[in-house]
């Protein structure tokens, strides 16, 4: 077999080392052929059992959504990368941030960082959606979650207590889009901020809710 047919075998540039044994099952030594693969580029290790086409075989980009479920989970897309990837907040983030109810966890790969931070599972279930495309799909927190985790979780020390310091706090500390915050919905964000026990995050939801009159 040669990685052309592999790609079009896989359907998808994220494959696992399960895939790959299950394709070479009719091998002897499909170790070696994988080791071949690997020293060549045509195939990338993410982490142990977990791979990616290389460029010259790859027939679409790879998902960093897709990968960061799969390196360490259960998992979902939040915090500051899921912040920006709804144009929430106008930075980049370059390393992909993900909740988990396992224990905070860090990974420096060929494609990039990945950081997992803990919440416990009644907290990290709440708020989590599923993202279809027509080649894969990832789990990532809603809006609303990616805001009440970085809240949380990032920015756990800072006080907020009225509506003017969540004012500061969106739209100069964060510089939130204020049209997609509009969209929020404060129902949501109080059952996060109850979930949560967390005050501030309650503050939130009466500012939205109040903000949007």
């Amino acid at each position: 077999m040669n990685i052309e047919t592999l790609r079009k075998l896989a359907g998808r540039e994220e494959i696992d080392y399960q895939f790959l044994l299950s394709a070479l099952a009719s091998y002897s030594s499909p170790r070696d052929k994988i080791t071949g693969w690997l020293k060549s580029g045509d195939l990338i290790r993410v982490k142990k059992g977990l791979y990616i086409f290389g460029k010259h075989v790859a027939l679409s980009p790879y998902s960093p959504e897709v990968l960061a479920n799969l390196i360490y989970g259960p998992s979902a897309i939040s915090l500051s990368y899921a912040l920006s990837f709804y144009g929430l907040i106008p930075e980049r983030v370059a390393t992909i941030t993900s909740i988990t109810n396992k224990r905070d966890k860090s990974f420096s790969t060929p494609v990039g960082d990945f950081t997992y931070k803990y919440l416990n599972s009644t907290k990290y279930s709440i708020g989590i959606e599923v993202v279809i495309s027509k080649t894969n799909s990832f789990l990532i927190a809603t809006p609303e979650k990616a805001l009440s985790d970085h809240i949380h979780l990032t920015d756990k020390k800072i006080v907020l207590t009225s509506f003017d310091e969540m004012n500061r706090y969106l739209f100069y500390d964060l510089r939130i889009d204020e049209n997609i915050l509009r969209s929020f919905k404060s129902s949501d964000l109080m059952s996060i901020g109850e979930t949560y026990e967390d005050e501030r995050i309650i503050l939130l939801a009466h500012f939205i809710r109040r903000w949007n009159k």
